[in-house]
């Protein structure tokens, strides 16, 4: 198992993972009775690719909008960058550098992709509403130094050939990737992904774990998501946490989970001869 202490680690394919970017430190959130997480600490550190796995009602979504600032634990303490965060709106999170995916695509679908893509620069925008609607002087060169790295990041996805049509008429692969590009598109410091992979086909699957793991590699964005295939789980992740019922059952590499029978027996499955 990996010292908590230590100030990182390398991974089994020569990465330099840095130290303790984020943790989660006994995070219980309820819902009038119910209790969607109970008392569940773990770490994210710099540069990593976290995943975050189990059953259906297992409490994944509702630890993502932990992470985001959407929900507030009534226990336990998020701390980001050596900080404890103190109860924030889903902006005030955006502006500290975290952007977020969504299980269900979430996309302005009159808007072209640009447009959409473009959005995601708003927290880098300075201008004042007047002369951004007037469009003269520093509002015009911001909006043209945010539309330059708007391009980069439509480069980088390989979509340059959608970027002026309408987001309703794109198939659901392409939304799912215009949804990544608005994300990419704030640089953020941690990106949440909440299962990029659904609803995908087999090729449109292959090229989001390449897209994902690029995004890993040269642009260092730490990375957590959350995921049901596991076969994607396990190739992209560098570690990986398993809740079920809102507990947390397993931490640890891919390998660790996959032989850990806690897991096996409540998510994974058994073997069958």
């Amino acid at each position: 198992m990996l010292d908590a202490r230590s100030e990182g680690y390398v991974t089994a394919d020569g990465r330099q993972i840095g130290g303790v970017l984020m943790e989660m430190k006994n995070i219980t959130l309820r819902f009038g009775g119910v209790v969607a997480i109970k008392d569940i600490s773990f770490d994210i550190r710099e540069g990593e690719i976290r995943a975050i796995i189990g059953p259906n009602g297992a409490g994944k979504s509702s630890m993502l909008n932990v992470i985001s600032g959407f929900y507030h634990p009534q226990e336990g303490e998020v701390w980001y960058k050596g900080q404890r965060r103190p109860r924030m709106r889903p902006y005030q999170v955006a502006q500290q550098g975290i952007a977020r995916t969504f299980q269900n695509i979430a996309l302005f679908e009159g808007m072209s992709v640009l447009d959409n893509i473009m959005t995601g620069r708003l927290n880098h925008m300075r201008s004042g509403f007047l002369s951004q609607a007037l469009w003269w002087g520093p509002a015009a060169r911001e909006e043209a130094e945010n539309r330059e790295k708007v391009e980069k990041v439509i480069d980088f996805l390989e979509i340059q050939h959608i970027r002026k049509t309408p987001v309703r008429r794109l198939p659901y692969g392409l939304k799912k990737r215009v949804e990544l590009a608005r994300a990419l598109a704030a640089e953020p410091s941690i990106l949440l992904l909440d299962e990029p992979m659904a609803g995908m086909n087999v090729e449109e699957k292959e090229d989001m774990s390449r897209f994902i793991l690029d995004v890993n590699d040269e642009f260092g964005t730490t990375i957590a998501l959350i995921e049901h295939d596991m076969g994607v789980v396990m190739d992209l992740s560098d570690r990986v946490v398993v809740m079920d019922y809102g507990q947390k059952i397993g931490d640890g590499t891919p390998e660790e989970v996959r032989n850990n029978e806690e897991v096996i027996k409540a998510y994974l499955g058994v073997a069958h001869d």
